[in-house]
């Protein structure tokens, strides 16, 4: 194995909260869906989507360095919403604890000199920084719309997505 017993443990659960992350998002583009807030909804599925995508991109790095994948279960995520600004600083927030633990993957493969862990971890150092900075932008302009204009903030992230 090319990398430590304890890197791959954390990996692991870096897995599962990629896994979590894509779970969650989903759930909260079902609500939006029912809300017939179908843009939001589309926002979300994608948003879930890439999260998945991020479990699988480590997932297959620990395959690559040679470390066994453990699954573990995926925690339900909360279902029942008040409103679109609630979601979205449930979103800020949890991107906040998922960059806090990006950054701790990237610290410990810095103090085990594991360069090759932390070459790959720099895409997602790179990557929470756009998550975070779209989600308070998007949190932004739901606080400014408030919940009587919540269809201009829908006008506004179609034309974003483009």
């Amino acid at each position: 194995m090319m990398i430590s017993e304890t890197m791959a443990a954390k990996l692991n659960e870096q897995v599962n909260a990629e896994f979590y992350s894509s779970y969650l998002y989903l759930g909260m583009a079902c609500w939006f869906d029912g809300q017939n807030l179908k843009v939001f909804a589309r926002r979300f599925f994608q948003q879930a989507e890439e999260e998945w995508e991020h479990g699988m991109k480590i997932l297959k790095y620990l395959l690559e360095v040679g470390a066994a994948v453990q699954l573990k279960e995926i925690a339900c995520p909360k279902q029942d919403w008040k409103s679109p600004e609630e979601i979205i600083e449930t979103t800020y927030n949890h991107e906040i604890h998922v960059t806090n633990l990006i950054n701790d993957l990237m610290r410990a493969a810095v103090e085990e000199s594991d360069y090759a862990t932390q070459s790959f971890l720099k895409w997602f150092v790179d990557e929470q920084v756009e998550e975070v900075s779209s989600m308070n932008e998007l949190l932004a302009l739901v606080r400014m719309a408030g919940p009587e204009r919540i269809m201009l903030v829908e006008q506004r992230l179609a034309a974003m997505m483009g």
